[in-house]
């Protein structure tokens, strides 16, 4: 049959149709980012973009202010309050946790479900804090009670475990501060709009989202 398919069809349009036939299931399958996110506050962030395939758990407890982005495959965990401020990227493959139950879970056994979280022995919970125009790297994980300073830049992979403060740049498992964003930026700010517009948002106070 194959063979008879070969001689019936030419050449040139089994590579079309074979194209054809891929871009659709490419553009069925692919993750999309999706424009706009109203967050826990109630209140809708048009340019915040967020793929179809970040997980949020509890929604309710995640803060989202505008211009942010949330690459494909990430985790937003709103056990307790998550807060992500302006301009924050989340390239991809991020973990952010606000809660850990990898001790709990060893002292309850079977019968850890017979628990409510927050009444556990050993269940780590704690608030977490991105500020804004922060640089997460792809595969990098932060985990509960984190707070990270305006400005920051989390390499990939980096596993964060302690707070960071504003601009420094970190990296590593756990992560160590191996630099500072200002310095890495001075080199392209020659332009003067360009140093304006850098220096504005360090200044503008955008109506910082705040733990409840």
């Amino acid at each position: 049959m194959r063979k008879i398919l070969r001689l019936l069809i030419p050449h040139n349009l089994k590579i079309r149709l074979h194209k054809w036939l891929q871009a659709k299931q490419r553009a069925i399958k692919a993750p999309k980012m999706l424009r706009g996110f109203l967050d826990a506050s109630g209140k809708w962030r048009p340019r915040t973009c967020i793929s179809d395939t970040v997980f949020i758990d509890h929604p309710d407890r995640v803060f989202i202010e505008d211009n942010v982005f949330v690459g494909h495959f990430s985790i937003l965990d709103g056990t307790n309050d998550l807060v992500i401020e302006e301009g924050v990227q989340l390239a991809g493959w991020n973990g952010v946790y606000t809660h850990s139950s990898h001790i709990a879970i060893r002292l309850y056994g079977d019968h850890y479900l017979d628990i409510p979280a927050l009444q556990k022995t050993g269940y780590k919970t704690g608030n977490v804090i991105i500020g804004k125009y922060v640089f997460v790297g792809a595969g990098a994980k932060i985990f509960p009670g984190i707070s990270i300073g305006k400005g920051a830049l989390i390499a990939a992979n980096s596993v964060i475990t302690r707070n960071i403060e504003d601009f420094q740049i970190v990296s590593g498992n756990p992560a160590v501060v191996i630099g500072d964003t200002r310095k890495l930026d001075e080199k392209y700010l020659n332009d003067p709009q360009l140093r304006e517009w850098y220096e504005e948002w360090q200044k503008i106070n955008t109506g910082l989202l705040k733990i409840k």
